[in-house]
This record gives C-alpha cells, sequence and structure tokens, in this order.
C-alpha cells in the first residue's frame, strides 16, 4: 500500500522548469512538507500557534498532470493531432479555492495548542488546450466535466487556522503565492505518453467565497458601505440603481489603492481618503478573479428570502419597526409551517442544501398560505418566479448550452426583479442591499460573458473536500496532532 500510495502522491514523477523556478528548489521528489517551512522567524516573533502540511505547487501540479495522462493523449487521438509531433504549446488552466472550515475540535492529540479551525487550500485543473502551428486558437484538449466535484479538487495546502487571522494565513500562503508567481514565468518540461512536453500555467482565483476575497484583497469586510469586490458601488448606491454596474475593481488596482491609503498623497481626512481608495484598506496579498461564487450566492439569497418570507407573514410593509419578539415568532411560524409541510429541519446558518430546497416554487406556495393578503402572495410568487429564471444562469457549468434562453432573458428578467424590490418591497431596500444581491442583479451577464460560466468556477468542490477532511480527521488520521494532517 505504501508503495502505491507513493506514485498517487506529489514527489513521485521527475520534471523540469525552463527555466528554472525563482527561489524554489529544483528537486522533483518532495512529498508532504511542512506549511511554515521557507517561513524565517524573527527572535522577536511569536511561535506560530499552528500546524500545517502541504505540497509544494508545482510538485502537486505534476502529479495531477500525470493523473490525466490517458486524457491527453485520447484527447489529442480525438481532434486527430499526432501525438509525436505536440510536445510544446500545451496550456493549462487552473481553478484555486481556498475556504476556512469554522470548527474542527475534536481531537485530543499531544502537540501545540492549535486553532480550533481551519483553512484547506486546494486546485482544480479546468482545461488544458495546446497551440498548433497555423492556427491562432488553443484547440482544447481536455476540460473537466465536473469541476465541483471533490474529486476534480486537489488538496494543496491544510492547516489549522482561523481564516480571520491575517497575519498567520499570509504567512502560510506566502510561499504559495510565490511558487505559483514563479510558476507563471516558466515552463514545465514533463514526460506525458512517453515524449517531453512542455505546459504553461494560467491560475484563476475563483472559489473564494466573499469573506475570503475581501481577505485577499485587502478589502473591508462584508458589512462595508463598499458593498461589492467587482465595484466601487456603495451600499446607497447599489440599493437606488440596482442593474446597472460594471466591473472595475482589480488586484493591481487594490495594490495601488493600498499605497494611496497608506501614504496619504494628498492630505486628506479619513473620510477623503477611504472614499478616494473605495474600501481598500489592507495590502492585497493574493490575486482573485473579480468573480461571483454561485455556492454562496445561493445561499446568500436564500438567506435573504427567508427573511422576506418572515417580512411578508408579519406584514412589515404595513408597520414601522416591529420589535424583536414579533420577529422572533414569525420566524417559528415560517419554521412550523416549512417543517410540518416540507420537512424541512431549521437550521442555525444556512446551508446550500436548505437554500436549494427553499429556493422553489413549492416552498413559496406554502409561505404564502401564511401570508394574509392575495396581493403579496402574488408579489412573492412573482419574486421567486424570476428568481428561478436567473438562477440557471449562475449556477450552470455552460449556460450557453445548458440555458440558452435564461442567459438572453437574463438583463430583462434582473431589471423585472429589481423593479419589484424597490417598489413592493421597499420596506426593505431602501437605501440598503446584500451584498450577493447586488451581484446577482448586476454583475452575472458581465461575468458570463467573459468567462463562459460562473458555475463552473465555485468553490464547491472545495465544500465537499471540507466534508471529507472532516471524516477522514474522524475516522482514519493517526491521533497525535503531528501527523494527523499529513494522514488526512
Amino acid at each position: 500500500l505504501r508503495n502505491a500510495e507513493k506514485e498517487l502522491l506529489p514527489g513521485f514523477h521527475q520534471f523540469e522548469w525552463q527555466p528554472a523556478l525563482k527561489n524554489v528548489s529544483s528537486s522533483w521528489d518532495v512529498g508532504i512538507i511542512d506549511g511554515l517551512s521557507g517561513w524565517t522567524t524573527f527572535v522577536d516573533d511569536v511561535p506560530a500557534d499552528t500546524i500545517s502540511r502541504r505540497f509544494r505547487y508545482d510538485v502537486a501540479l505534476v502529479s495531477a498532470l500525470k493523473d490525466l495522462e490517458e486524457d491527453i493523449m485520447e484527447g489529442l487521438k480525438e481532434r486527430g493531432l499526432d501525438d509525436s509531433i505536440c510536445t510544446s504549446g500545451f496550456t493549462v488552466v487552473v481553478k484555486e479555492s481556498c475556504d476556512g472550515m469554522g470548527d474542527v475540535s475534536e481531537k485530543h492529540g499531544s502537540g501545540p495548542a492549535v486553532p480550533e479551525k481551519a483553512v484547506r487550500f486546494s486546485f482544480t485543473i479546468m482545461s488544458i488546450s495546446i497551440r498548433v502551428e497555423g492556427e491562432d486558437d488553443g484547440i482544447t484538449i481536455f476540460q473537466e466535466q465536473k469541476p465541483n466535484s471533490e474529486l476534480s479538487c486537489r488538496p494543496l495546502c491544510l492547516m489549522f487556522v482561523d481564516e480571520s487571522d491575517h497575519e498567520t494565513l499570509t504567512a502560510i500562503l506566502g510561499p504559495v503565492v510565490a511558487e505559483r508567481k514563479a510558476m507563471t514565468e516558466s515552463r514545465l518540461i514533463l514526460s506525458v505518453g512517453g515524449l517531453l512536453r512542455s505546459f504553461r500555467f494560467f491560475f484563476r482565483g475563483t472559489g473564494y467565497d466573499e469573506k475570503m476575497v475581501r481577505e485577499m484583497e485587502g478589502l473591508e469586510a462584508s458589512g462595508s458601505t463598499y458593498v461589492c469586490t467587482l465595484c466601487d458601488s456603495t451600499r446607497a448606491e447599489a440599493s437606488q440603481n440596482m442593474v446597472l454596474h460594471s466591473i472595475t475593481r482589480s488586484h493591481d488596482e487594490n495594490l495601488e489603492r493600498y499605497e494611496i491609503w497608506r501614504s496619504n498623497p494628498f492630505s486628506e481626512s479619513a473620510d477623503e481618503l477611504r472614499d478616494r481608495v473605495k474600501g481598500v484598506s489592507a495590502k492585497p496579498f493574493m490575486e482573485t478573479q473579480p468573480t461571483l461564487d454561485a455556492l454562496h450566492c445561493d445561499i446568500g439569497n436564500a438567506t435573504e428570502f427567508y427573511k422576506i418570507f418572515q417580512d411578508e407573514i408579519g406584514e412589515v410593509y404595513q408597520k414601522s419597526n416591529p420589535s424583536r419578539e414579533e420577529r422572533r415568532r414569525w420566524r417559528s411560524t415560517l419554521d412550523k409551517q416549512l417543517r410540518k409541510k416540507l420537512k424541512f429541519k431549521p437550521v442555525m446558518r444556512m446551508n446550500g442544501n436548505y437554500a436549494r430546497r427553499l429556493m422553489t416554487r413549492e416552498a413559496v406556495e406554502v409561505v404564502c398560505e401564511l401570508v394574509p393578503s392575495e396581493e403579496r402572495r402574488e408579489a412573492l410568487r412573482k419574486l421567486m418566479d424570476l428568481y428561478l429564471q436567473m438562477k440557471p444562469v449562475w449556477r450552470s457549468t455552460c449556460p450557453s448550452r445548458d440555458c440558452p434562453d435564461q442567459l438572453c432573458q437574463y438583463s430583462y428578467n434582473s431589471q423585472q426583479f429589481a423593479d419589484l424590490l424597490s417598489t413592493t418591497f421597499k420596506y426593505r431596500y431602501d437605501g440598503k442591499i446584500t451584498n450577493y444581491l447586488h451581484k446577482t442583479l448586476a454583475h452575472v451577464p458581465e461575468i458570463v460573458e467573459r468567462d463562459g460560466s460562473i458555475g463552473a468556477w465555485a468553490s464547491e468542490g472545495n465544500e465537499s473536500g471540507n466534508k471529507l477532511f472532516r471524516r477522514f480527521r474522524k475516522m482514519n488520521a493517526r491521533q497525535s496532532k503531528m501527523f494527523e494532517l499529513e494522514d488526512v
């Protein structure tokens, strides 16, 4: 088993980089390493109270490519390409995901006291294409069919860190970022199908929820006035004009804005400065793609609908601020009804499965039984109908193939949805709007046009991997803290 395992884990296959990677060792037989390696401690530094294990990024990518060796050779054959000629010009597109896992405490091993929270960083090989001489466009020879399965999502780094602990998180992911940067400036030479071939890599950090994006890109937390990680809109502006925004933020711009924030070149007051940098207040340390995470979009919007349902049961549109007691009563009425009619168990925090079941026509019908006025019931049905027309566009792996009609109607539907919010549901959206509703209404068509899909680039695979992490940690790992992460 040990030997079989060695072939599957990174560190088994020989490779080289041309030119050699900057500041990365050229040895290839490197397996699991300490996530803190490459982190020089100073005398006055607090020793890191964390345990972290990872693979070296390039070694892990080689292992993933060798896993796909047969698919690559098949792809070349299917495209009618002679594999003995195709030795260079391969391009690999990689999706990166990173997510904090909340509470993972149940171990009683020995070793340092580590935070009872974990963070996982993983990647998925999304596609491999080749540029053939005389052709302008690359020919795709491999496309991941299940980009959101935990099977295609490969763990790179596991760490016991609270995702809010910016210092430790950046210290551990720092070397990963450096390796990734070095790889974008070099080519991998690897034997695939018995011949040496050269590969270039493109990395797209899209599998992050909004909290992690803000953390990585140096933006203020989710409750900030600056509601969006894609544009400079404020919450008030986003609630006035719900649909017409375009994507303007980028990693480079965030770095420039951080410099302005740090040096205040125009000697402005704190408020003026903050308005100039649009909520950038820390140094961005990892590039993420300005996109929307489909899973968290689902969860965020379902949370909002759940609140709208409560407000409608309590007829908030007629009242001025109701008491907490009343709100509690409406919530328990809603929970009881959903439990009785649809067998929903109430959840403390909205999750993907609950969100999927709540955002359906049947759920709305069940809620409507509790809403006194027919007019309001109609509005709720219409709101849900529009939402269900929009949802496949950012959920599907390939919207132009799976739901072309809904894709065409998206802008019209989002405008209708926005009109409904700003009239019938004005009591909830006067001067405010939730982060994910803003993105859903304003940015989806532009992202789909740019990337071809939103759903394929979601964090779902990484989230499913979290579940496995929990299970392996309970059942299959050695009890000692030092070995635990290696076993997982």
